[in-house]
Order: C-alpha cells, then structure tokens, then sequence
C-alpha cells in the first residue's frame, strides 16, 4: 500500500465509482475495501490507475465533487480518447469543453491525446495559437483537427 493517496469523497457509491474505474484503465487495480456504511458498502476503497494511487471514502453529502479536483489522463491516441470519453460520459456523464467532462457521478476528468501538448506548445507560435484556439471551441479533444489548425 502506497503511504500517500489522494482520496475522493463520494456520497455512498464511490465504491462503484472505483470498481468503473479500474475496468476502464490498463493496469488499474481495486487493492482494498474496509469499514462499512449504513447501506453496507464499504466505507473506504483503496484503488489504483494505472499505478496512480487513490482512495474513495464514502463520507456522505456534505462535500460534493466538484471540477476542483479531477483526474487526467494522457492517452497513446485519437481511439483511446474516444473510447475513454465514451464511457466516461455514458449514462449520464456530461461534456463540458477542451477536453474536461464529468462522469456519472460527479468526478472530472480531463482526457488529452498524447500528441496535443506538442501543438499547443509547438515552436511555431503563431501555430500553437491556432491549435490552442481550435482547442477552446472542442468539448472532446480532436487530435487530428488540433494538428490541421497548428499546420495552418
């Protein structure tokens, strides 16, 4: 067990919460359910993604997620976005913009394909304009459309 974790307050279904994730990201793991709530779900699920510890504790409604606190993730490519965002935004999930969305239960995520930072920061300014003003009017990122804008 990693001694330093971020933990997720949920409001009784974050141990459901942490079960989706780990079934969407490749060498993400459920390590340990403890403690109990009313309902009887577990209290606290220590959890992994992709190697990045995390912790849900079921602590009730008085702190509500917020886009304060969201988990990004750099994926290999265009069909990795899409299939993340996919399942992220399914079942009452919600897009907001440049590449931020909510997941059907309140948490943010940020899903950037791997080669957008090199057009936005690129050595051609006048391009990683573009490409960061192409960015501002996508909610799911498009690689391909980011690369056009950075080319001109």
């Amino acid at each position: 067990m990693n001694s330093i974790r971020t933990c997720l307050w949920f409001n009784g279904n974050g141990h459901e919460a942490a079960d989706f994730y780990v079934s969407l990201l490749p060498g993400s793991a459920v390590e340990s359910r403890f403690g109990a709530i009313e309902s009887g779900a577990p209290l606290m699920v220590n959890f992994h993604l992709g190697g990045v510890p995390y912790q849900v504790l079921n602590g009730g409604p008085q702190h509500p997620l917020s886009h304060a606190v969201s988990i990004s993730v750099t994926t290999e490519d265009q069909a990795e976005t899409d299939r993340l965002w996919d399942a992220l935004t399914a079942d009452g999930g919600a897009e907001v913009q440049c590449g931020w969305l909510t997941d059907r239960f309140g948490l943010s995520w940020q899903i950037v394909p791997r080669g957008v930072m090199a057009y936005l920061g690129g050595p051609d300014a006048d391009g990683a304009a573009r490409a960061t003003q192409a960015m501002f009017t996508m909610r799911k990122l498009d690689l391909a459309a980011i690369e056009a804008a950075y080319r001109g």
